[in-house]
C-alpha cells in the first residue's frame, strides 16, 4: 500500500483515478479547491463516494495557496503525486486567464517543488492535447514539435511539461505528463460537450455546433483513461510525456448522433463557425503509450455513450 496525493480529487478524472487507487487498497490524499468553474454540488456527490472509504483523507485547498500545500506534505509521507488538478476549459481561458496563471502556473511550480523537497517517488500529472495547437500532421504524436498553442489553457499545460522537464534535469524528479484526449464518462464535467448536447437535448433546446459540424475528435473513455494513469504512476521514469487518446478521430455528427440514439430523441442543431482556441480535429498516436504503459483503449464511442447517458438518467432523476 502507498500514500498518493491526487490533486483535483473531486474533478472529473481526479475523482475516478482516486477511486480505482483506493478499489486496489492505496491510501489517497485527496485535495481539491471545490471552485465554482462548474456546478459544485456534482464535485461534492463525487467526494462522498470518497469519503465512504476510510483509506480517503480530504482536504479543501488551492494549490497557489503555498502554505496550505506545504501542511498537507508535512501530514502525510506522500510518496507518489498525481496532478489532476487545472482549471480546464479552452473556451473559459478567453474570458478569465488570470484563473490560469494562478492554479495551471503557480499552483503547479508550488506542487512540484514541495514533491522535489519532499523526495516523492513519482511526479505524475494532466496534460492536454491541446498542446499540440495548429499542428497540421495527424495523428499527434509525442515526438511532435508543440511550439504554436492557439489558446492560452493550451500555452499553460506546455509550460507545465517545460517545468516538469526542468526539475526532471536538475533534480531527477521522476516526471511524466499526460497528454488527455476529450476525456468523457460517467461523473463527467458539465462543460464538455457531451454534458451539454444531453442535456440540452432532453430539455428541448438547440444545441450549438462549431464548424458547421465539420469537426473530429479523439473521444477517450474515463475507464481507458484511468488505466493509463495508474499505470504511469506505477512506473517512475526520469522524463516522459504520453498521448492517452482513443487514437481513433470521430465525426462530431456522428457523435451527436450517437447521443440522439441513446436518448431516443432528435437533437435540434444550431450550425455556428468555429470558435476562437478550437481546432478542428485531433486524434492521438499512442504508440509510446502502448509500449510504456500497456496502455490500450477499449471502450468504442456507442458503449461509452451509453454508460454517460445511463448514469445521467439515474444521477439528475431523468
Amino acid at each position: 500500500m502507498k500514500t498518493y496525493l491526487v490533486t483535483g480529487a473531486a474533478g472529473f478524472i481526479g475523482f475516478h483515478v482516486s477511486r480505482a487507487l483506493l478499489e486496489r487498497g492505496d491510501r489517497v490524499i485527496g485535495l481539491d479547491n471545490l471552485n465554482d468553474y462548474y456546478d459544485v454540488s456534482l464535485k461534492e456527490a463525487r467526494l462522498g463516494l470518497l469519503e465512504e472509504n476510510e483509506q480517503f483523507t480530504f482536504y479543501k485547498e488551492d494549490l497557489a495557496n503555498l502554505d496550505g500545500l506545504a501542511r498537507v506534505f508535512a501530514d502525510h509521507s506522500i510518496q507518489v503525486v498525481c496532478n489532476m488538478a487545472a482549471q480546464a476549459g479552452v473556451r473559459y481561458s478567453l474570458l478569465n486567464p488570470f484563473a490560469y496563471q494562478s492554479s495551471n502556473m503557480e499552483g503547479f511550480l508550488n506542487l512540484i517543488h514541495l514533491s522535489k523537497e519532499h523526495e516523492v517517488e513519482n511526479f505524475v500529472y494532466a496534460s492536454s492535447s491541446s498542446v499540440y495547437g495548429s499542428n497540421e500532421k495527424i495523428p499527434f504524436s509525442v515526438q511532435d514539435r508543440v511550439d504554436h498553442p492557439i489558446s492560452l489553457y493550451a500555452a499553460t499545460k506546455k509550460a507545465n511539461e517545460l517545468v516538469a522537464h526542468t526539475y526532471s534535469h536538475l533534480y531527477e524528479l521522476p516526471c511524466s505528463g499526460l497528454r488527455f484526449f476529450t476525456v468523457y464518462g460517467p461523473w463527467g464535467r458539465p462543460d464538455m460537450a457531451l454534458f451539454i448536447f444531453t442535456r440540452a437535448i432532453l430539455d428541448g433546446m438547440p444545441i450549438e455546433v462549431y464548424n458547421y459540424g465539420k469537426m473530429k475528435r479523439d473521444f477517450t473513455y474515463i475507464d481507458d483513461i484511468v488505466q493509463g494513469v495508474v499505470a504511469s504512476l506505477d512506473r517512475a521514469v526520469p522524463y516522459a510525456i504520453y498521448n492517452l487518446g482513443n487514437s481513433r478521430a470521430v465525426d462530431l455528427l456522428y457523435f451527436i448522433e450517437c447521443i440522439e440514439k441513446a436518448l431516443g430523441k432528435e437533437a435540434d442543431k444550431k450550425l455556428l463557425p468555429m470558435q476562437p482556441g478550437d481546432v478542428a480535429e485531433t486524434y492521438a498516436d499512442i504508440r509510446e503509450s502502448q509500449e510504456g504503459l500497456g496502455f490500450q483503449p477499449s471502450t468504442g464511442i456507442e458503449e461509452g455513450i451509453g454508460h454517460f447517458i445511463h448514469w445521467y438518467r439515474s444521477f439528475y432523476g431523468v
